[in-house]
């Protein structure tokens, strides 16, 4: 009998062992929320409108200067002002968004945008094409602004990164369908062809606001308004398990000054929870403690490295480049530019399968690299075509490749990173006017960029100036290697402590103390399985 009962506990332990031995084996990783994918998706469809103006622009700009007769400087006003702009609605999107809801405001970017583009599309001189850019870069500011932010805060985290890069993944969809629009009506008379260009991107804005109306209003919003209830059942749709749903509930709860133990469907919320983000600045800018300063400092850098490695000098004058490479005919020369975009939209669907699967530092540090790389080598070869008496094929040929590669490299990872990480990193009571402070930063780069690159080149050459933008993107890559913590699997309400104790230098042994953790947590999970099983508890 005895003996009976030692073989029977002998294959207790050895099946134990056995289930034990697959919590070793790497956890499986959750499907795609399809309900949080929809809603990111219709969110970001607001970056559609950027996208687009970047590239009707840099076609458009061609007849517009020939049916007004313009010079380089008002082509460069006309162009680089929308981003100037676009400031008013960026900073004006955080209060506003706190106000009346992350998804009315992307109704109401959509609405300015729209009205927008009909003034750009009717216009019938300088100052009234002027009016028409103002009024769409507002709303583009806003657009730019919302749509990381609430991508962020509907995902859950196993997929955030995938998720949030949508905003950039519609930049990119915006800019390509812009270069096609230049291809497209550029048989047109000229004082036609630029009119229909700039005209028909009202057409995404209406779709834009009717996509709104399927989708729910932010969880941690509504938590901030105190609407627990509500935020509950989009966390219960949004998240991977009702335990996440649970936790995220609670960790919101937490970061708004409500009691965890709180159930309550609505609470009241005292005055100075800023929840319409009164004092928010001061916190910002002012009187910031060491770790909000780390992010602040992050998500202004990451942004103003996007824009000053020069990629919008890239989308917007890629005409000019081509033709200053040795292509002369107009509509060679927008179909290259289709070419790049097709490229980049390419890159960018790439970076979003990529973003949670080798984590935001990797690809990031990758992309800089590429670019750095694709910068000097166009900037050499243009050198070469500006310096030769005659037509170098082989040059112009390496012009072409470098600028695909440098798109396809800034879109593998600085193009989407960008949002992703500044749209995380800020805690939830500073989010909103944290990313807009981001993107007034990346704003105000992309129009000095766009308003200067002319007169730039007209000065030191084209090549020259692709010279500076290999040596600023070198800069950036320093900066992301020693300043920027990585942020994968975190959630939104760890970011704090991670800023809070980020040293560069223990960055580069994450993954394995990673890898070392998932160990451990597995040998825990085994012993306590086995110690169940034997009806026993330590």
């Amino acid at each position: 009998m005895a003996m009976a009962e030692g073989n029977n506990n002998n294959n207790d332990v050895i099946t134990n062992g056995n289930k034990g031995l697959a919590d070793f084996d790497p956890p499986k990783r959750p499907k795609r929320n399809k309900y949080a994918f929809a809603c990111a998706i219709f969110a970001s469809m607001t970056s559609i409108l950027l996208g687009y103006d970047i590239g009707v622009m840099s076609g458009a700009s061609i007849y517009i200067k020939k049916d007004w007769n313009l010079t380089d400087v008002q082509i460069e006003v006309l162009i680089g002002t929308l981003n100037i702009y676009s400031l008013f609605g960026s900073f004006a999107a955080g209060r506003t968004s706190d106000k009346i809801g992350r998804r009315m405001t992307i109704v109401f970017a959509g609405a300015i945008f729209f009205v927008g583009a009909l003034l750009m599309g009717f216009a019938t001189n300088y100052a009234f094409l002027m009016v028409g850019r103002f009024v769409a870069g507002i709303g583009i500011g806003y657009a730019l602004m919302i749509a990381p932010v609430y991508a962020a805060e509907v995902s859950p985290a196993s997929c955030r990164g995938f998720l949030t890069s949508f905003p950039e993944v519609f930049i990119n969809a915006g800019i390509l369908l812009g270069y096609v629009s230049n291809v497209a009506f550029s048989k047109l008379p000229t004082n036609l062809s630029w009119r229909f260009m700039l005209g028909i991107g009202a057409i995404p804005s209406i779709i834009l606001t009717l996509a709104v109306f399927a989708m729910p209003e932010s969880p941690r919003w509504l938590v901030m308004q105190g609407r627990l209830a509500d935020a509950k059942k989009v966390l219960d749709k949004t998240s991977d398990s009702p335990e996440e749903a649970e936790l995220r509930l609670m960790e919101i709860k937490e970061t708004a000054g409500i009691p965890v133990e709180c159930n309550d469907d609505v609470v009241i919320l005292p005055k100075s929870s800023n929840k319409n983000g009164e004092g928010v600045w001061k916190e910002l800018l002012i009187k910031a403690t060491p770790s909000v300063r780390r992010v602040v400092i992050a998500g202004i850098g990451i942004h103003f490295f996007q824009q000053a490695s020069g990629i919008d000098a890239v989308v917007l004058y890629a005409p000019r480049i081509f033709q200053k490479a040795g292509i002369t005919s107009d509509t060679q020369q927008l179909l290259a530019t289709v070419a790049v975009g097709f490229v980049k939209t390419m890159f960018i669907l790439v970076a979003t399968f990529m973003l949670d699967r080798y984590g935001r530092r990797p690809l990031l540090l990758t992309s800089v690299g590429g670019m750095i790389i694709s910068l000097f080598t166009l900037a050499s070869s243009l050198t070469v075509i500006d310096r030769s008496s005659h037509k170098q094929t082989w040059a112009v040929a390496l012009c072409i490749t470098m600028v695909c590669s440098y798109v396809a490299s800034f879109s593998i990872g600085l193009g989407p990173i960008t949002w992703v990480y500044s749209s995380e990193i800020f805690p939830l009571r500073l989010r909103a006017q944290g990313t807009s402070l981001g993107v007034a930063v990346n704003r105000v780069m992309s129009g000095v960029i766009s308003m200067t690159f002319l007169s730039l080149t007209n000065k030191i050459t084209v090549g020259g100036g692709f010279f500076i933008f290999g040596g600023i993107a070198a800069v950036a890559w320093l900066f992301f290697f020693t300043f920027l913590p990585e942020t994968q699997g975190k959630t939104l309400e760890e970011m704090h402590e991670l800023f809070d104790d980020f040293k560069w230098k223990e960055s580069l042994r994450m993954k394995s103390k990673t890898e070392k953790s998932q160990v451990q947590m597995g040998a825990t999970s085994t012993t306590t399985t086995t110690n169940i099983s034997d009806g026993n508890t330590q």
